[in-house]
């Protein structure tokens, strides 16, 4: 949100009250707490009919500090919050003298200045990180109507603060963000959408940046948190949410690796994949006509054409339409659902079934639901519901105990049965004028809902399949959903660029501690071109997880062209073979929140070419991946120093003395796959 008319001024409307000085300084409870008043206070007189802010700052964890800015402190504190992990044998050393309040964790500390200007500098081994200055951490009101004395009507409030940016400092980050890679210069706000991939919205909104300069910065509200990165101020990042507080950890890496380990280990690891999962999932797609005859047909065909197949999905339509969910088999489509389940088993494939977290009125159990006081609420007691996606629906509670215990008897029958896996859908159309079970804040629970019902879903499977089994195929997510995997891309088109801003999405959410991603391959809107297809099969097939599915028509590769099978064959088999590295990989994931699928830098921080590439990542530490985006099967990439055989083709290249950039042609056979040396392949 931009609170100013240029440098100097605020937008019409808008009051700025910017901490102006320290005024006191006070070590209290492991914590530095600072009092800042927004006017310079020289006289007894100067501390009347003006707001004092509250700065406190702690050390949750190592290399990691917490800072808490409050106006008012009588606003009630009310649900959900992010879990946080903190070590409470962390004791911050904390230092006051007359120039200078410092507190320090670990490596990272906050020097804050007891001079006349408000000035609070972050260093990390000794090296500036970053810093709040002037006009920088506010409490800002947002008036409709004349203030009065000190009494005002019709305004709402928020708490910023602002981050400076140094020379070639680049933000990267926010959850899954389709745009620009490198963030400086973006408006971002994290409210969980389903906008499909083509824009500014997004599925999996994280309030979490980090930068190469050796930090990262986690935003701990549930709430819509706005940033501005490098746009209202293009040396500063700054974050405001509604309200009266602020809290927010600054973590010290210094390297990228660091950042997210650091950042996972306050908010949550991924959990460990089942191997299975590894292998191809194939889908029925969406509206497509389909029956068992029409199932067994596409696993006939890929076994005839030595794809290898792991996984089947049925979409959403294995129930009735206007019945989703009842979680119950459309019997007219599969008479003998349980008999199919067995039949696939015996085909050594696994089954996942298409689920999302709304009622539809039509299905048995809405009443149900409606009855026992399941679903979300109006402010009059009634059930919220809508038309958007299915007549009627209502929206599950997951707040409500006995709601999740109800929700999760329906799926354990569909365990019961047989199913292995659920695609977990939806959980962003979340309304924010509603009543829920626990008096959650409504607003910051159109966020956080996600965070329930896969956390409900996926600890299920758990329990029913043991750690290590469990997995989901999530679209929404928020902080910390990480711990619940997996999770694709959404609703892309079936276009070149829609593949390359799959990838940039994938790549930003992978440096917020998402360990697994998919995505559509081929895209999920439209009906792919042949030479799309078999670039994006390559691509699906060396991301840490593999599906093939679409919308209005079938994604079993001789639907496009029989070339599209043997690029299918071919690339199945090259990530087979991968299995034991994957899985590898994958573990040090779980350890470390570091991604399968790698931005470049992450494992060439040193590389200043590294730090603006999106077009290609690394799958592991090991594995170099460009994929193809034309049309004429050209590719420019980039290779940084060391020493690189190509995995398909045995080439090597020496990079010992650089990073050097290519540009080549390759068939639908190969593309840049390079196996780089001294890695764990």
């Amino acid at each position: 949100m931009k609170f100013t008319n240029g440098f100097w001024l605020e937008k019409d409307g808008i009051v700025g009250n910017y901490a102006a000085h320290v005024y006191e300084v006070e070590q209290k409870d492991n914590q530095l707490i600072v009092y800042a008043p927004v006017r310079y206070v020289a006289t007894r007189g100067n501390t009347l009919s003006m707001p004092l802010l509250t700065v406190r700052y702690s050390a949750p964890l190592k290399d990691v500090l917490k800072i808490s800015i409050t106006h008012f402190e009588g606003e009630v504190d009310k649900a959900p919050h992010y879990e946080i992990f903190s070590d409470n044998e962390i004791i911050p050393k904390i230092n006051i003298d007359e120039k200078e309040a410092v507190i320090e964790s670990g490596a990272l500390s906050a020097h804050i200045s007891l001079g006349s200007n408000w000035l609070v500098q972050f260093y990390g081994n000794g090296k500036k990180l970053t810093k709040n200055e002037w006009k920088s951490t506010a409490f800002m009101r947002e008036t409709t109507e004349p203030i009065q004395h000190l009494f005002y009507s019709g305004e709402k409030t928020y708490i910023k603060d602002e981050l400076s940016l140094a020379v070639g400092e680049n933000v990267y980050g926010f959850g899954e963000r389709f745009g620009a890679f490198v963030k400086n210069g973006q408006s971002i706000e994290t409210s969980n959408q389903d906008g499909g991939t083509a824009g500014e919205q997004s599925y999996k909104t994280v309030p979490f940046y980090l930068t190469n300069n050796g930090y990262g910065v986690f935003v701990n509200s549930c709430d819509n948190v706005s940033f501005e990165v490098a746009t209202e101020k293009v040396a500063r990042v700054q974050f405001s949410v509604p309200g009266e507080k602020l809290e927010y950890f600054i973590i010290y890496g210094p390297s990228p690796k660091e950042i997210i380990k650091k950042y996972t280990d306050l908010t949550g690891k991924p959990a460990m994949i089942p191997e299975w999962s590894l292998g191809l999932w194939l889908s029925t797609s969406f509206t497509t006509s389909y029956d068992e005859k029409t199932v067994m047909s596409f696993i006939d065909g890929m076994n005839e054409r030595n794809i290898p197949l792991s996984v089947f999905h049925f979409d959403c339509f294995w129930m009735k339409g206007f019945n989703w969910c009842d979680f119950t088999w459309d019997s007219k489509t599969f008479p003998d659902p349980k008999g199919l389940i067995e039949r696939l088993h015996k085909r050594n494939l696994k089954v996942c079934v298409w689920i999302n977290p709304y009622i539809a009125q039509r299905s048995p159990l809405f009443e149900e639901g409606k009855k026992a006081g399941y679903f979300i609420k109006k402010s009059d007691g009634s059930v919220w519901q809508t038309d958007m996606w299915q007549a009627g629906m209502a929206i599950v509670d997951f707040t409500n105990p006995e709601a999740c215990r109800w929700y999760e008897s329906k799926l354990e029958a569909l365990i019961d049965m047989g199913v292995d896996s659920f695609k977990t859908d939806f959980g962003e159309r979340i309304p924010t004028d509603c009543v829920y079970f626990n008096n959650a804040d409504p607003e910051k629970m159109h966020n956080y809902y996600t965070y329930l019902y896969n956390k409900c879903v996926f600890e299920l499977l758990e329990r029913k399949y043991g750690k290590g089994e469990a997995c989901l195929f999530a679209r929404s997510a928020t902080a910390g959903s990480q711990k619940f995997p997996l999770h694709w891309g959404g609703d892309c088109e079936s276009t070149f660029e829609a593949m390359a801003e799959t990838l940039r999405g994938g790549l930003s959410l992978g440096l917020c501690g998402f360990g697994f991603w998919s995505h559509d391959i081929g895209g999920f809107e439209g009906n792919p071109p042949p030479s799309l297809f078999k670039r994006w099969l390559q691509f699906g097939l060396l991301s840490s997880h593999s599906r093939l599915h679409g919308s209005n028509s079938y994604r079993v590769p001789w639907s496009v062209d029989e070339e599209s099978s043997e690029v299918a064959r071919i690339f199945t088999n090259i990530k087979n073979e991968l299995k034991p590295y994957l899985l590898e990989m994958s573990k040090e994931s779980c350890k470390t929140g570091v991604p399968v699928l790698r931005a470049m830098f992450l494992e060439f921080e040193d590389d200043p070419t590294c730090v603006f590439l999106d077009r290609q990542y690394m799958l592991g530490d090991s594995l170099l991946v460009a994929p193809i985006f034309t049309e004429d099967n050209s590719v420019e990439y980039y290779l940084p120093q060391g020493i690189w055989t190509h995995f398909i083709d045995g080439r090597k290249i020496d990079c010992s003395a650089g990073g050097r950039w290519l540009k080549e042609t390759y068939d639908f056979t190969s593309l840049p796959l390079w196996k780089k040396s001294g890695g764990k392949l």
